[in-house]
């Protein structure tokens, strides 16, 4: 059985406090219902001040998860690390684990939006010495034992419930990400299929002495929306993909490669390219794709439709992969 993913930035251009309520509660049902049905992960993520209204909040989000669930892992991808304050997000992260007996799975990158560092005060330029430091304070604080802290002593409680630690992965496509992972012993979370990254970051933790691993995308990780009728669904919502993926695109330099970069200027330049597809549900058993990432709600999607998509998903694709 293929990895399976449901995906959830609750993204809504135009929205009122009461249809984006709306939505936020149907993302929980949607988590509900996913965890009814087997899909393994939830997947969220952190941007802010963005005028479309994407989730700034990402943990606060899998709490409510986590309240609505039972087994679903939740995968916050990615906390842009330098951003928050060290001792109180490994507290956040603490009670997370417990709460929800280990599931969460944080995926730690810097992101690349210098405005985001513009909106905190944080100095971008700075951004390699800070995720450093928060991520080296995670490790210490999450042994409960006292530790020096910027010239202070500090401890930091409860201890998570997951030894030795919550899981905790490095995120980036740099080697200066590789290095990081490889020098705390952190696995390594590609944000693309770069093979040549991976040997670079192996390389690494053998001159370190450290251990770790890479979660790397497939070459192909495409977001997925499951239809009857995928020329139609393309016609009456591909406006949707195609917003999120012009926003990416505003957001992304030349130097960042992400397994969700799109140059795509109309929906169907999209629906060629591939990286967001519309599928029937026989289609999707038949692409045979190591990773089912579902992204119901995708740039405002309809909440009516990105229903339909989950139950496909769950109740025509799954079953016929089991088989």
């Amino acid at each position: 059985m293929p990895a399976t993913v449901v995906r959830f930035n609750l993204v809504e251009p135009g929205a009122t406090p009461a249809s984006l309520a709306a939505r936020y509660r149907a993302a929980l049902e949607m988590a509900a219902y996913a965890d009814e049905h087997g899909i393994a992960t939830v997947q969220t993520e952190e941007h802010h001040g963005v005028e479309n209204n994407w989730m700034p909040s990402p943990f606060v989000f899998a709490g409510a998860v986590f309240g609505a669930t039972r087994r679903i892992a939740v995968t916050v991808s990615a906390v842009i690390g330098p951003l928050h304050d060290p001792l109180r997000l490994a507290e956040d992260i603490a009670v997370l684990d417990l709460l929800s007996g280990g599931r969460l799975v944080t995926v730690a990158g810097i992101g690349y939006r210098p405005e985001e560092y513009a909106r905190s005060g944080v100095d971008w330029k700075q951004r390699g010495r800070l995720q450093d430091e928060l991520l080296e304070t995670l490790l210490k604080a999450w042994t409960g034992e006292e530790f020096d802290y910027r010239g202070r002593t500090v401890r930091v409680t409860p201890r998570p419930h997951t030894e030795p630690h919550p899981l905790l992965l490095v995120g980036g496509s740099s080697r200066a990400a590789a290095r990081r992972a490889a020098r705390l012993g952190l696995p390594f979370f590609p944000s693309a299929h770069l093979p040549e990254l991976e040997t670079y970051y192996k390389e690494r933790l053998a001159e370190y002495g450290t251990e770790g691993w890479t979660k790397m995308p497939a070459a192909e990780t495409p977001l997925l929306h499951i239809a009857e009728d995928p020329d139609r669904a393309w016609a009456e919502y591909g406006k949707h993909f195609l917003h999120e993926a012009r926003t990416y695109a505003s957001w992304q330099s030349g130097d960042i490669r992400s397994a969700v970069r799109s140059a795509a200027t109309t929906v169907d330049e999209l629906r060629a390219e591939g990286v967001y597809r519309i599928l029937a549900p026989e289609e999707c058993v038949a692409q045979d794709l190591a990773n089912l990432v579902l992204h119901p709600l995708a740039g405002g999607m309809p909440v009516e439709e990105g229903w339909r998509s989950l139950r496909l998903l769950a109740e025509r694709v799954l079953p016929a992969l089991a088989d």
